[in-house]
């Protein structure tokens, strides 16, 4: 099978290519199902593009290797959304003034895989529903879409923690910023229906003050604590090439809350998330140690 060579990685092309096919059809047939005359093509196109958007999805998970599933190990840390990022000690001062313009080709895929995304956790709800387990290469597939936002959001205007451009992959690799989740052994039947509006809501509220209502891992916030402090990291690096490390920490405990929440909304994990921000660049252990 021929594949797209990435930075850190290769990802099956031919998946890809028959995921984007659907994600446009599936796009295409929504208007079209609004018009009375081209409503029978507008279904057609949809139904379609489910099932090759599936279908790729599930051969780009199937080549990414999975993690340790949750619960198979005491000593496996706490939260089952793992999120790390490392902040470059020699970032450049003025480079984040054109990163909106570098990460344009990530944006247009990261915007066909949050369709597909959609479609996926849609389909994995109704196989949850009925077996209590969520499909190992659709699950990969999602934890890649969630891993690929999150590596755009800490080199542009989520973090500006590094200058070194992220990779077209959705697998793991040696980039600054990594985010995984361990794969659950067993999901519950019937939270499937109430997790990701009810039971998520008080969470969804908070990540919404904090980053402005858009998904977390790219959103520039607007007016919101994450835009904010974005802007002040900006300014104060522009003018004397420094990135304070109070701020990094703060920002990864706002983007380590807000994907452990759409980790839970996405259903991923039946492990409610916590309310708090776990500042730095690394998750805390399961069983810190105690000094004195």
């Amino acid at each position: 099978m021929s594949t797209i060579t990435t930075q850190q990685g290769r990802m099956p092309a031919l998946p890809m290519t028959i995921l984007v096919i659907g994600a446009v059809l599936g796009l295409a047939g929504i208007p079209a199902l609004a018009r009375s005359s081209t409503a029978i093509w507008g279904l057609a196109g949809i139904l379609v593009g489910v099932v090759l958007i599936l279908f790729g999805a599930t051969g780009l998970g199937r080549g990414i290797a999975p993690g340790a599933p949750q619960g198979a190990d005491r000593n496996a840390p706490s939260e089952p959304a793992q999120l790390t990022g490392h902040l470059d000690p020699a970032l450049s001062r003025w480079l984040w003034l054109f990163k909106w313009l570098l990460v344009i080709p990530h944006y247009i895929v990261l915007a066909i895989l949050s369709f597909a995304f959609l479609v996926v956790t849609v389909a994995a709800g109704v196989a949850i529903l009925f077996t209590g387990h969520y499909p190992p290469s659709l699950f990969q597939f999602t934890v890649g879409v969630l891993r690929w936002h999150w590596r755009v959001a800490f080199y542009a205007y989520g973090v500006l923690g590094t200058d070194r451009y992220p990779p077209f992959t959705l697998a793991r690799g040696d980039y600054p910023a990594e985010f995984d989740v361990a794969y659950p052994l067993q999901l519950s039947h019937w939270k499937v229906l109430v997790k990701s509006w009810l039971f998520a809501l008080p969470q969804l509220l908070i990540v919404g003050v904090l980053t402005g209502g858009a998904w977390a891992s790219t959103s520039t916030g607007g007016i919101s604590l994450l835009g904010l402090l974005i802007l002040v990291t900006a300014v104060i690096l522009l003018f004397t090439g420094v990135y304070r490390l109070g701020l990094f920490n703060l920002l990864m405990g706002i983007h380590r809350w807000s994907l452990r929440t759409m980790t839970y909304v996405a259903l991923m994990s039946d492990k409610y998330p916590p309310f708090r921000l776990d500042q730095g660049a690394l998750d805390p252990p399961a069983n810190p140690v105690s000094v004195g």
